[in-house]
């Protein structure tokens, strides 16, 4: 087994004037980039003599943060990248959680959280960083090699309010990323997209993917991500990652016109529900890419389906909610549909081994001593022990196809019906742009349903009277939300929270 680093340095030994990143308005090679990183992991080894340490990343779209990233994991220990725009409160949070040693931090960011802390702090500028690029590491740091050591801890929201951490290992991604290299076939000449920031996993796709092939990584600034049509053309990137909800987004604002991406080859999608509609409107502008919707919790490591579509718009499936399938299990893996609920449950060399606190492991496992003893303190995970998602799938054809979250089921007069399928029936029947469907309680404390919806604003009873022939009363929402553009979150998600707020 390999560890993530190790896939980067092998290919800097054997490519080392090819060009690993492009940040910045900087292109760095792998040369460069690695003189970088061994500076970094040098440092953190002083500052931070535990092994292995956990180490903070604040930074984005910077040399400092993709350089910081490889030089933490380069020494053995486990990197923890926390998102810029959280206020400190969230991010002060995430420190005392995961137990971090240190902070890495890119040009000029807040640190006050920090000191307050007594957490020592790294600041990798990009100049200082040009300099220690032009000549060798003197001191650098024993390149780690355990598999089992944590790679990344990244944080999801919590329940109780607190985050969840959740720990990937070296032996997580290894699996992963030899599927995906020979799945993709990227070598250099290739340019990736970076869309996604360090704090949702998506991104390790990208960084794994390009550097463990000797492809170049391109990472947008704000300013290029407003306009990806741009972003595209003026790197000519070829592979394209993101999420759907960008789709919607650049063709509602009417940039996303036929063949405005004609250098991109192949087009991924993942962390949302892909719409066939939104596969449509991408493969016109993007003649000569095939599409790919692919699906997977941070806990399995990323993705673990993926289907492309076929190149025959006339083969493409049709599906009861109108999203695209999201594939088969990939084959080093194993899935099972839970025949009662529908949920989706995996388990193989991509599953994590439970979160950092393990009291968060109840009812996340399915199968025979999944939790250990329900009184036990450490409440382990066994190796046979299914992950539960909490996605309902159903099997079309040895697809899956995803059908919602089990938390999105709700009764309205008396019956049970799922946003999902809500969601799917406004897409088929309003003729608006794209939709959200989410669930409150009305004035007299009976739930009711709200459609977000963009595109056109259509006044409400026309889409009660074009709804209405096509649906059960119950499924038609009782109030329509028109919007510019869905709320993000701060992995750019659409927050359904912040439409139900509207």
């Amino acid at each position: 087994m390999r560890t993530l680093h190790s896939w980067f340095t092998s290919t800097a030994d054997r490519l080392p004037d090819e060009i690993a990143l492009v940040v910045a308005g900087q292109q760095w090679t792998y040369r460069e980039l690695d003189r970088v990183a061994r500076s970094v992991a040098a440092v953190v080894a002083e500052i931070a003599p535990r092994r292995p340490a956990r180490i903070g990343l604040l930074a984005a779209q910077s040399v400092g943060a993709y350089a910081g990233y490889l030089g933490v994991i380069r020494g053995g220990n486990a990197v923890v990248p926390m998102h810029v725009d959280y206020p400190a409160e969230r991010n002060r949070q995430v420190v005392e959680v995961a137990k971090l040693d240190a902070l890495i931090v890119d040009d000029g960011r807040d640190v006050e959280f920090a000191e307050d802390l007594d957490l020592p702090v790294i600041e990798i500028g990009s100049e200082d960083a040009r300099q220690v690029s032009a000549a060798p590491v003197a001191d650098a740091v024993e390149d780690a090699d355990d598999a089992q050591d944590i790679a990344y801890i990244l944080f999801t929201s919590g329940s109780t309010g607190v985050p969840k951490g959740v720990p990937i290992r070296h032996r997580n991604l290894d699996a992963f990323v030899r599927y995906h290299l020979d799945r993709y076939g990227v070598g250099p000449g290739c340019r990736l997209s970076q869309t996604f920031g360090l704090t949702f996993d998506p991104s390790v796709f990208d960084m794994a993917v390009a550097w463990g092939s000797g492809a170049t990584l391109v990472v947008p600034s704000r300013a290029e991500l407003i306009d990806p049509v741009e972003f595209v053309n003026n790197h000519a990137l070829t592979h394209w990652y993101s999420l759907p909800s960008i789709v919607s987004w650049v063709h509602d604002s009417g940039s996303l016109e036929p063949g405005s991406l004609p250098t991109l080859r192949r087009s991924l999608f993942a962390g949302e529900q892909l719409t066939l509609e939104q596969a449509r409107v991408w493969s016109d502008a993007a003649p000569n890419s095939t599409i790919e919707n692919l699906y997977g919790p941070t806990e399995l490591t990323i993705t673990v389906t993926a289907y492309q579509l076929p190149a025959d718009r006339e083969a493409w499936p049709a599906t009861k909610n109108g999203t695209v399938p999201i594939g088969p299990v990939y084959p080093h893996l194993e899935g099972r549909i839970d025949p009662v609920t529908g949920e989706l449950q995996v388990r193989g060399p991509q599953r994590f081994d439970g979160y950092l606190d393990p009291a968060d492991n109840v009812g996340r496992f399915w199968g025979p001593d999944a939790e250990g003893d329900a009184d036990s303190v450490d409440r382990s995970v066994d190796d046979a022990a299914w992950y539960r998602t909490g996605d309902r799938m159903t099997d079309v054809n040895g697809d899956l196809v995803h059908l919602g979250r089990l938390d999105e089921q709700v009764k309205i007069m008396g019956r049970r019906l799922e946003l999902g399928d809500v969601e799917a029936a406004l897409r088929r029947w309003a003729g608006v742009g794209d939709v959200v469907v989410v669930v409150g309680s009305a004035p007299a404390g009976e739930l009711q349903l709200t459609a977000v919806y963009t595109g056109a604003a259509v006044d409400a009873g026309e889409l009660r009277s074009r709804l209405l022939p096509n649906m059960p009363v119950h499924m038609v929402p009782a109030r329509f939300v028109h919007v510019e553009a869905f709320p993000l979150n701060a992995n750019g998600k659409i927050d359904r929270q912040a439409c139900r707020a509207l």
